[in-house]
């Protein structure tokens, strides 16, 4: 796929949602980590009904500490893998009143070293609250990023290098959202909906569908 085609997918993907943002429900920066390490492996809907119900309660580091391990579950146990996200949780605050005086990292290195931190969940708090260029390569980045020629990789890491590469500059900021949202909505992984798809005529995929 060559420059101009990248270009006018990202301006296509603009103009159909000029400012993009996660799917999860946030008010502060340290709300959008609690919510995306609570989104691994669970959905957005999910992890939204949870935290309506924490966060207007707990919203802190020093809130969730003093509800405990236990008291934390009562919150999120409608959530995947709740038990080890609590543990995580409670860990991050920890740290993040020992060490940032309970303000969130905005470094890559600091936020990695957070308990249930990885580099996708950095990636999302890094460009989401603090409006840096990173691309967060979930599931549906790296599907849409393979199957429309975007940026193809074999590895999650190998992708996000060329998408940060490959992305014309003006739409960087951004794109993330865009690609999400396209693979969860029209990219989807069983049958594409490419006949409803804004991106058809630019996309590489060989194996388009009607619908």
């Amino acid at each position: 796929m060559n420059r101009e085609k990248r270009t006018e997918i990202f301006r296509r993907l603009r103009d159909a949602n000029p400012e993009p943002t996660t799917e999860l429900n946030y008010s502060s920066p340290f709300e959008l980590l609690i919510a995306v390490i609570l989104s691994a492996q669970a959905t957005d809907v999910g992890v939204n009904k949870a935290t309506a119900r924490l966060f207007p309660v707990a919203n802190t580091p020093q809130a969730i500490l003093d509800l405990g391990e236990d008291g934390l579950k009562e919150y999120i146990k409608t959530i995947g893998l709740y038990n080890s996200k609590a543990k995580n949780i409670i860990a991050t605050c920890r740290i993040l009143l020992e060490k940032h005086g309970g303000g969130v990292p905005d470094n890559r290195q600091d936020l990695e070293a957070l308990p249930g931190v990885g580099r996708k969940t950095a990636n999302v708090v890094l460009n989401t609250a603090f409006g840096q260029p990173t691309m967060a390569v979930d599931t549906h980045i790296f599907r849409v990023s393979n199957r429309t020629g975007i940026a193809k990789g074999k590895t999650v890491l190998e992708v996000e290098k060329k998408l940060l590469r490959l992305v014309p500059k003006e739409f960087l900021h951004d794109a993330h959202h865009w690609l999400i949202l396209h693979g969860r909505y029209t990219c989807i992984a069983r049958k594409p909906r490419c006949g409803s798809c804004l991106i058809e005529d630019l996309c590489e995929y060989k194996e388009k569908t009607e619908d």
